[in-house]
């Protein structure tokens, strides 16, 4: 199996791909020559990050039978101060809402997104490490967790 994509450049420093028949637009900022019209590159990463292990989290919550009604996940990245600037290193903050009489399945269930299921992360991992953290109705039920 192998992933393929095409970009194709619109005007300025727009560029535009079809993803699974979703038009995305990746561009830079006024000052740095582009128009604004869709998202940095680099910050897609973040989404991917996210949204790999948020849907991990909702397959394995439905196995488990876990009792939520709120998932949503913050990303962010430490970035080099030299050029090119890379992230070096990441944090996940999950943010459940649910029942606490569930609170040690969904530490498990994002566990394992962290750890087994979550290709995206298991890549980014090779560049730097992932701690994480969940909230569950405000409340963390697991200390920050640093990448092994």
């Amino acid at each position: 199996m192998s992933a393929q994509i095409s970009l194709n450049w619109t005007k300025g420093s727009t560029f535009e791909s079809l993803l699974d028949g979703h038009k995305v637009t990746i561009d830079t900022t006024a000052e740095n020559g582009g128009n604004n019209e869709g998202p940095r590159p680099k910050a897609l990463m973040l989404v991917a990050l996210a949204g790999c292990s948020a849907m991990d989290v909702v397959s394995l919550f439905r196995k488990m039978r876990v009792r939520f009604d709120k998932i949503s996940i913050d990303a962010s990245a430490e970035t080099s101060d030299t050029i090119p600037m890379v992230y070096t290193s990441f944090h996940v903050t999950y943010h459940i809402g649910g029942n606490a009489e569930d609170a040690a399945k969904i530490e498990k269930a994002i566990r394992l997104s962290q750890e087994k299921y979550c290709g995206v992360g298991l890549m980014m991992k090779k560049i730097g490490p992932i701690t994480y953290e969940i909230l569950l109705n405000g409340e963390p039920i697991q200390p920050l967790t640093n990448d092994k």
